[in-house]
């Protein structure tokens, strides 16, 4: 019984959509938390003298802003996904379920 689900799930059209979707979406996501993570290790070890410099009279250097824009950055693409999933991405699920188990 199980596998006759699995098998009509997996030949589903809107399934084959959704894990398209779903994947190249999440690795464009991967790519960009890639490309700002390790440009910031990378400004870290070979770029001291850019992160030090001083921001103004202060004691803040170029590297706090950087590194809270990596954490920030971290944030909204979290919030972009889920808000992907809980439109576009559930929808086609809801329609697979529909399709499946009648």
């Amino acid at each position: 019984m199980e596998d006759d689900v699995v098998q009509r799930i997996v030949s589903n059209p809107k399934y084959q959509e959704l894990k398209a979707k779903r994947s190249s979406f999440g690795w464009w996501l991967t790519l960009a938390m890639m490309v700002v993570y390790y440009g910031f290790i990378l400004l870290v070890a070979f770029g001291k003298e850019f992160l030090s410099q001083r921001l103004g009279a202060g004691v803040m250097t170029v590297g706090i802003p950087v590194g809270f824009f990596v954490i920030v950055f971290t944030i909204v693409i979290t919030a972009i996904y889920v808000k992907r999933a809980n439109g576009q991405f559930d929808d086609l699920t809801a329609d697979v379920a529909k399709a499946v188990l009648k």
